[in-house]
């Protein structure tokens, strides 16, 4: 059984699974989802609760005797097994196979892992974890989503924003849940419950906002221009080198192209967008959405605009680097696109 941390609360309702494994890119969401589970184990009477690190050098017989001791001290128990680098090996793969074939009694088993890549999800610990309990996966919050949850958060602390408020939160705090999460608990703090007023909200959250370059892949496809511009001046600042911001740029304008190509010669869309190497739901579906808005020209003039961009960071040609890299993003916004039918 699969599970979002959305769906855990609800879950939990209904009693508890003997194993249970944490696991996803969002550590705030994966912390939050294993204290809710010891404090349900802790309602349900396991008192006592024995922490293993799963770290180098590891001896995973202690694994198979935590699973085959019983509590001195309570009937019930929590065994936790942390395992930070999310690469168990041959010895933990045997071992972790082992231990779901033969669950401890009176024992709940919380199984913490960093994110675990499509690859690793199929080896055969992974799956005998998620067949023996239940998987719990800690997925990042996409940038759409994001006033949403903060609404969410917002309510439990019965305060509540309007939609120009909650967007201002999400901008300032994008890319950075935990600090999303400290800015909403000092809104509890300032202010009493009710409505959030814009000028309030203003100047008490600060910003906090991260960007990654493998961020720029949706917000070149998206369109919108003042998100694009936000985020390369924070890369800007924060020293991201020049060769890979417009790696990834161009990477996304090449999948572009790839796409159009495929859909050119009548192959269905799912069809194009695996031979374009566009992976992932929800890349798929932001490429689903915009596609219509680009042509094969504006993609072409794109790629060869981001040729004499090499050439300047190279030291070959003259010119403004970061500007021309946000001249090339926005050849693709849906209003004007700066030099969308020259080259360069």
């Amino acid at each position: 059984m699969r599970l979002s941390t959305e769906q855990l609360p609800q879950h939990l309702k209904r009693g508890l699974a003997p194993l249970y494994t944490v696991f996803g890119d969002e550590p705030l969401l994966a912390l939050e989802a294993a204290d809710r589970l010891r404090a349900r184990a802790h309602a349900d009477g396991y008192g006592e609760r024995e922490v293993l690190t799963a770290e180098q050098h590891f001896d995973w017989s202690q694994l198979r005797m935590s699973g085959q001791s019983q509590s001195l001290f309570a009937s019930r128990r929590i065994l936790e097994l942390r395992i930070p680098g999310g690469k168990p090996g041959a010895e933990g793969s045997q071992a972790l196979q082992d231990f779901c074939a033969r669950l401890p009694t009176e024992t709940i088993t919380l199984v913490c892992l960093p994110g675990i890549d499509r690859r690793g999800q199929k080896a055969a610990w992974f799956a005998a974890l998620e067949t023996a309990g239940a998987m719990v996966e800690a997925k990042q919050v996409a940038r759409s989503a994001l006033p949403a949850w903060i609404a969410e958060r917002l309510k439990a602390q019965e305060q509540h924003a309007g939609e120009e408020t909650l967007e201002f939160i999400a901008e300032r705090v994008e890319g950075n849940l935990l600090a999303a999460y400290q800015e909403v608990q000092k809104l509890a703090l300032l202010f009493p419950p009710g409505k959030l007023a814009f000028e309030q909200v203003r100047e008490a959250v600060f910003d906090v906002a991260r960007f990654d370059v493998f961020d720029l892949g949706a917000v070149v496809i998206a369109g919108d221009a003042r998100h694009l511009a936000r985020v390369l001046d924070a890369l800007q600042g924060e020293g991201a080198a020049p060769p890979l911001v417009l790696w990834a740029l161009t990477d996304e304008i090449r999948a572009i192209a790839r796409l159009l190509a495929a859909l050119a010669t009548g192959h269905p869309l799912q069809q194009a967008m695996r031979d374009a190497r566009v992976w992932g739901s929800a890349r798929q579906n932001l490429m689903q959405r915009h596609i219509k808005r680009f042509t094969a020209p504006q993609a072409e003039a794109a790629l060869m605009h981001a040729a004499s961009i090499d050439r300047m960071i190279k030291g070959l040609a003259k010119g403004d680097v970061w500007d021309e890299l946000l001249q090339l993003g926005l050849r693709f916004a849906p209003a004007s696109r700066p030099g969308a039918g020259k080259t360069r």
